[in-house]
């Protein structure tokens, strides 16, 4: 085992202890945590060499624990929303914890953010986590046993998602890091580019939970075309150039916060972004159906970040990979229903380099 861990804290009342493993492969630099699974720092070269952290994150146990923004968290069992708190499976129906308003966000009270993992194994430029989530936590059937490896690749962060249980159950993991291509401490994000290769949402009403649309003729839609939206993001545009229209689905989330479908076996990526600033490009690449690309509308109330950054609404952006949300109660979306026996695996990929815009892939 490689000496690149050391201890970050400990959970109240005596619990376990929560260490931080370093990874770095001469290009990347990386910070993990036990808690949550945790992406702490991530430092990536600039267009001068100079290494810039790029996501946001806390210098303290303490302040993870007091934040309820699930800062560079593993979530789970199921991210995203789930409506109403409850789905059925088999004709039996589940009962989650609503701690989104009547729905169930992230995996509930104790999703996989707020539990201390085990580093099972531990390299130079990898770290392999696991965690095993009983049968009925937090309303979800079947015992389940998961693993997620972090791995530094030349200019790529690769995460690694692998999962097995004893019963039916649905499954939905993904990372919650929020990025910030010119540096965590830089302030608010509107200013950097995005880009989605997609062509359609899911639109959403009320709680932010997907609902079905009536198109021109009247037949019910459960995707939208991004066509003629701010939602059309195919082209690199500053996260801010539309996110304040007067548009519907941008009013109910308060900005972008949605799953947009991916392109199946397209050979793009899913999303691209760009600092100005740093030139800090970065591609993200996965074999999920959708992605959601939220703007961090509501960051702000955390506490102070690392080195005392002041996080405020906006001040980084999240490019979640995923199934779609309430999938679990909307059979017109990709199965997230994870078989008795059988594995789950998943990748997505976080490529940085420097160049002038993304205006190519």
């Amino acid at each position: 085992m490689e000496n690149n861990t050391a201890a970050f804290g400990r959970m109240p009342d005596g619990g376990a202890q929560v260490d931080q493993i370093t990874l770095d492969n001469g290009w990347l630099r990386c910070q993990v945590l036990t808690y949550g699974g945790a992406v702490r720092s991530l430092e990536v070269p600039d267009r001068d060499g100079r290494p810039v952290d790029v996501v946001l994150g806390f210098d303290t146990l303490e302040d993870y624990l007091a934040q309820d923004k699930y800062m560079g968290a593993i979530v789970g069992r199921y991210a995203n929303r789930i409506a109403g708190a409850r789905f059925t499976l088999h004709d039996k129906e589940y009962v989650l914890c609503a701690n989104d308003g009547p729905n169930s966000l992230h995996g509930g009270a104790v999703g996989f953010d707020k539990r201390v993992w085990t580093a099972e194994e531990v390299k130079q430029d990898a770290v392999t986590l696991s965690l095993a989530s009983p049968d009925g936590e937090e309303g979800y059937p079947g015992n389940l046993e998961v693993r997620v490896t972090y791995q530094l690749y030349q200019d790529t962060l690769r995460i690694l998602y692998w999962a097995r249980c004893d019963q039916d159950t649905v499954f939905n993991p993904t990372n919650h890091s929020y990025f910030n291509l010119s540096g965590h401490a830089s302030g608010r994000v509107e200013d950097q580019h995005i880009r989605l290769f997609s062509d359609h949402y899911t639109p959403i009403g009320p709680g932010l939970i997907p609902v079905r649309t009536a198109d021109g003729d009247g037949c019910e839609m459960p995707v939208l075309p991004v066509d003629g939206t701010p939602m059309d993001l195919r082209r690199a545009q500053p996260i801010g150039a539309r996110i304040g229209e007067d548009f519907p689905q941008l009013a109910l989330a308060g900005g972008y916060d949605h799953n947009w479908v991916l392109r199946p076996n397209s050979g793009l990526p899913a999303a691209m972004a760009f600092s100005k600033n740093t030139g800090i490009a970065m591609s993200v690449h996965t074999d999920m159906p959708g992605i959601q690309f939220y703007a961090g509308n509501f960051l702000g109330g955390c506490p102070a970040g690392k080195g005392g950054a002041a996080y405020g609404d906006r001040c980084g952006f999240c490019l979640e990979t995923q199934f779609f949300p309430d999938s679990p109660n909307r059979p017109d979306f990709p199965s997230c229903v994870l078989r008795a026996g059988e594995e789950f695996h998943s990748q997505t990929s976080y490529r940085f380099f420097c160049r002038d815009s993304i205006d190519t892939p």
